[in-house]
């Protein structure tokens, strides 16, 4: 696994063995994922998420402690999976980073407790398995507009993205840092120490 540009974020890109009775990757290795990340993967929740092409979904997340970190993969199609900084203090505070995950490569995407996650679908029936550290609250559950202007999240072009009522109805970065609804980057700091027994090295 790879650490990206934003704390707490990683990339998993495996070597897939393709043959004549299709494919075969490992996407998650115990060891190696706590090599990497200092965290065992707490499995609360499992979802499946199918989208129609142009479908974007997020930006998403959890109130800090406990958070909700999310280990992510595409396994039908292909999205542009998109992680972004909203824990104020941090130093790449509303930053994103964008990745595509797709049926090809079989790349995967874990974001610890306190990072905003979102994503298109690119093609139709695109299918995104993630695993969840926490269960579905919906009291300690937020959104932030995707299409926020200062965010500045760059979607694809010639995409029309098609929301959830909820989601389009999702406050501003800069609403949603003035009411108090994103996490402190204090806050994530002692709840990843607390989670993975080492100094949070981001």
């Amino acid at each position: 696994m790879r650490s990206l540009g934003i704390a707490g974020a990683w990339a998993l890109e495996p070597k897939v063995f393709p043959d004549e009775r299709g494919s075969f990757h490992e996407w998650y290795r115990g060891a190696e994922f706590r090599e990497a990340t200092g965290y065992d993967l707490s499995l609360a929740q499992a979802n499946c998420s199918v989208s129609r092409w142009g479908v974007l979904r997020g930006v998403h997340f959890s109130d800090v402690p406990p958070g909700q970190a999310k280990y992510v993969t595409c396994v039908r199609g292909a999205v542009l999976d998109v992680v972004v900084d909203l824990r104020v203090g941090s130093p790449t505070f509303a930053q994103w980073e964008a990745l595509r995950l797709d049926d090809d490569t079989r790349h995967a995407l874990f974001l610890a407790e306190g990072l905003g996650h979102a994503f298109m679908a690119l093609t139709d029936d695109a299918t995104v398995v993630y695993l969840c550290s926490t269960g579905y609250a919906p009291e300690r559950e937020h959104g932030i507009d995707p299409l926020d202007p200062d965010l500045g999240i760059v979607w694809p072009e010639g995409i029309t993205p098609v929301l959830s009522p909820k989601d389009a109805q999702a406050p501003s970065l800069a609403a949603a840092r003035r009411t108090g609804l994103l996490p402190s980057y204090e806050a994530c700091v002692a709840r990843y120490e607390e989670l993975t027994g080492r100094p949070f090295s981001g």
